[in-house]
């Protein structure tokens, strides 16, 4: 398989499951990861291309639960499917409230799993695109010098360029020229393209 083909993680404690979803989710033309234990998949190194997590929601020691609250800060992004072998309602609700994009009483059929791990992989492809254009975005902005980087956060806030001027003591044909390199070195097409990229620069703090 090559590198980008997407990874599916299972953590289930019955081996008997394991197995038949490594077979399974290799049969799809992905790449099975499992794990007997929430301990053992929190050792792994995250992957770097779309990936999801199958879970069972009653393991030892660190339960599913327990997992899924250590990966909304860890691996955010990391879409987790539930399965229990239990159909217990408030568990349920409660896993999908903090974020899980399915939940599968078991046994589920072969088609409902792999058309939720298929959708749960289309979304984590999205969200690492996503974050790897803000990536890009940051490291733009990064190669500002402090005044372009002062002009730009005046701009996008809505001032005019001799206002802009006005606040840092500077000319406004200073501040048209710092504006213009600021708008080159982002890449930006117009203003609402630079107020739309600050946007997104400080709501991924």
């Amino acid at each position: 398989m090559s590198q980008g083909t997407p990874v599916v993680f299972v953590v289930d404690d019955d081996i008997s499951v394991r197995e038949s979803l490594e077979l399974l989710i290799g049969s799809a033309g992905w790449r099975p990861e499992t794990f007997a234990s929430a301990e053992q998949f929190l050792n792994c190194p995250p992957a770097l291309v779309p990936n999801c997590l199958i879970l069972d929601i009653n393991l030892p020691n660190l339960s599913g639960l327990d997992l899924q609250r250590h990966l909304s800060v860890g691996r955010p992004d990391m879409p987790i499917i539930f399965v229990t072998g239990y159909a217990d309602v408030p568990m349920s609700v409660k896993a999908m409230k903090a974020g899980a994009v399915e939940f599968l009483t078991k046994p589920f059929g072969d088609e409902e799993l792999l058309a939720a791990v298929q959708s749960a992989l289309e979304w984590s492809k999205t969200a690492l695109a996503a974050g790897s254009e803000l990536h890009e975005l940051r490291g733009r902005h990064a190669s500002l010098s402090r005044r372009e980087q002062e002009v730009m956060a005046l701009v996008v806030s809505g001032l005019l360029n001799k206002q802009v001027g006005f606040e840092l003591g500077i000319s406004e044909i200073t501040v048209k020229a710092h504006r213009g390199q600021a708008m080159r070195k982002m890449r930006a097409r117009s203003l609402a393209d630079l107020v739309n990229m600050a946007a997104r620069l400080s709501g991924a703090h």
